[in-house]
């Protein structure tokens, strides 16, 4: 073979081992959102007055199990999190993620972020901040899967017990709940409740509040019927 032809043929087999350069690109690297973008994002979203109207939201605590997943991406539970080995060690299983006792929870791509003290709109409007700085306009979606959150219901009941609080209830429907109350009863409920908020002292006396079932089938003291909070012992007499 002539030089000629040589230097040709080699010129179309480096040709043809030059890759062919793509027009888009996924990283594979673990993106991390610093500390001060997770501040800042999060006080903007419990300072939004918008959030104000959502008062009746169940807030997020220690020991709720939680899904977080972003549309078209999945799920963002940590398959380990970030300060595994330690005594508060989320506990992080498919797609579900629970908050630990320090309030945090851990995912993928940014690591540890407060939920605690937050209403599930709020921590869904916090993600998307934060995996603003990854993916193009997330879509993010939380759900309560689980609680730790109970009431206890005693006395004249159908079915005494505890009872998980997902979510926003009154007494009367605590009470059905419960199958409702015996032919034994009086009809007079109390509920024990030992964290008091200013805005509820006005209900308690000496942490008990009582509810006369009858009164409230007749249409009167309608507002006795309160809001059941995490840890309140009812008694039916």
């Amino acid at each position: 073979m002539s030089i000629s032809k040589w230097i040709f043929v080699s010129s179309i087999m480096f040709f043809l081992l030059i890759p062919v350069v793509g027009r888009s690109a996924e990283s594979s690297a673990d993106v991390s959102a610093s500390q001060a973008l997770k501040e800042s994002a999060r006080k903007e979203v419990l300072a939004n007055p918008k959030d104000a109207a959502k008062e009746d939201e169940y807030v997020i605590g220690v020991g709720d199990i939680l899904s977080v997943s972003i549309y078209g991406e999945g799920d963002m539970a940590a398959t380990t999190p970030s300060n595994a080995g330690s005594s508060t060690t989320a506990k992080s299983s498919g797609s579900a993620v629970e908050v630990r006792v320090d309030g945090d929870i851990s995912l993928k791509h940014i690591g540890d972020v407060k939920a605690v003290g937050m209403t599930l709109t709020q921590l869904a409007d916090y993600l998307k901040k934060l995996y603003a700085q990854i993916y193009d306009d997330p879509v993010v979606t939380t759900v309560l899967l689980k609680t730790n959150r109970k009431y206890s219901v005693m006395g004249k009941v159908a079915k005494p017990g505890v009872y998980p609080l997902n979510d926003k209830i009154s007494l009367v429907q605590a009470i059905a709940n419960c199958g409702g109350l015996t032919q034994w009863s009086n009809n007079e409920v109390s509920v024990i409740r030992q964290n008091i908020h200013e805005k509820d002292k006005k209900m308690f006396k000496n942490h008990e509040h009582v509810f006369d079932y009858d009164d409230f089938l007749d249409g009167e003291d309608m507002q006795n019927n309160i809001d059941i909070q995490a840890g309140d012992v009812i008694v039916a007499h």
